[in-house]
Order: C-alpha cells, then structure tokens, then sequence
C-alpha cells in the first residue's frame, strides 16, 4: 500500500476544518493528515489538536502568520518529501473541493505523476461563479497555458495528487511566487522534471464557512509570477536540484 499524505492549508477555517476531518477519514481511512495553519486567530490549530487526541494520523504545522498559500503548500511538499510519503493530496479546507473525489485523483495515479481535479475537463464545472470570477480564472489558465506552454486545463485549482519522488526532483528554492500563482509555478516545475498528467473532473463548490482568501492582488501576483517564470523558462534557468562538483 502506498503511503498518503494529505495536506490541508487553513487560515481561519475553524468551522470547516472540525466537519472536514472526519470526511476526509472516511474516503481515506490509511491517510496521515497535514494541517498547515497560519497561526489561525480563530482557533483552528486548537480545533486540530482537539482531534489528534482520538486520532494520531492528523498531524498540525502551526505557522507563525499569514505568509501566503504558496509557502503553505511548499511547506506540505518539503514535509512530504522529509517523510519519504509515496502520494500527497492537497485540497482546500473549505468544502470547495469535495472530498468525494478523491478515490478518483488517486485512481489516476496508475496512469500519471500528477492528477489534477479539473474543473475544464467534461464534467467539471463551478457552482455559483459570476462572471468576474470566470473571466479571471479563464484568463489566468490562458494566460498560463501560453507563457509555460503547459497542456493541462485546469492550472489554477490546487485539488490535486503528487507522486513525492517527483517533487523530490525540484529545486523547490527556486521558487517565485508566495500567493496563489504557486499554483501554476508547481504545474510548470513538474512538467520541467518530467511529470506526467491527468484531469479528472471535479465541480468547484462555494466555502460552507468563512469568507475567500482571493482577491484583485493576488490575481495580479499570480500573472507576475507567470510572467518571471516565463522569463526563466526563455532563458533556461535550471528546475531541477544541480549536482555540486567536488
């Protein structure tokens, strides 16, 4: 049996994550469970320890602050890849990534290194998106697609499944974006080191909890890492971690 991982990045989910956990158990009874919290001001680190006393594969990673989702989910990775973990899931906390699919992501990775919950594929979709929120996510995959030349729909939702030994072949110092547009920065490295693909559809969902985390600046932040990494990508700055001579 494989070894998974699954990582939760949380800043004020406190609702969500108490109803997530055990959801999350159900469809993956053998998974450890990784909590990354930014030092949640509403006691969301407090509500996970209240788990872990019934249940030691929740595991918590308290922040110091609000330091931005990118160098949540590196964090995720760099625990991962530390624990020799063979697969690692990654979802929101909020319900907007229904734990429902995540038999199909891992069913993927027979076939593929990554597996993307994809809400541009037959079958995917959004519930109660107006247009604004459309257009800019249509336009970051795009504008992604173009500048990284990547061939996958959906680059911008973070519901996915790594195979670890893969992220254990990127420079992950390297990284250019602390925000949202880590997203894509992660699908351009992994594609860079050689990972393969799949998307598997998924219908995006509204938070049950709390309020979103995206906003203008953080759509501009995500096409200015998009942007630098296409500069990298032109001037063949390295991915992979370099041999050192001696």
């Amino acid at each position: 049996m494989q070894r998974l991982l699954i990582t939760v990045c949380t800043y004020n989910e406190l609702e969500n994550i108490r109803q997530l956990v055990p959801e999350l158990r159900a469809v993956a009874p053998d998974a450890d469970i990784l909590v990354i919290d930014d030092n949640s001001p509403d006691g969301t680190s407090a509500a996970v320890q209240a788990v872990q006393q019934t249940d030691s594969h929740v595991l918590l990673l308290t922040r110091a602050g609000k330091l931005g989702l990118g160098t949540a989910l590196l964090a995720g990775f760099r625990y991962g890849i530390e624990h020799q973990y063979d697969l690692l899931l990654n979802l929101d906390a909020d319900f907007s990534h229904d734990p429902r699919y995540i038999p199909d992501l891992l069913a993927c990775m027979d076939r593929c290194d990554v597996a993307i919950g994809s809400r541009y594929v037959e079958g995917g979709g959004a519930v109660d998106w107006n247009w604004y929120r459309r257009l800019i996510s249509r336009s970051i995959n795009l504008y992604a697609r173009l500048l990284l030349g990547l061939k996958t729909q959906d680059n911008s939702g973070s519901y996915r499944c790594y195979r670890v030994s893969k992220l254990a072949e990127v420079d992950w110092d390297r990284v250019v974006c602390p925000g949202y547009g880590f997203l894509e920065e992660v699908i351009y490295r992994c594609r860079s080191v050689g990972c393969t693909f799949a998307e598997t559809p998924i219908v995006f969902e509204d938070r049950r909890h709390g309020t979103t985390k995206i906003n203008w600046k953080e759509a501009v932040g995500a096409l200015t890492a998009i942007l630098q990494l296409a500069g990298q990508r032109l001037r063949g700055v390295p991915v992979r971690h370099q041999v050192q001579d001696h």
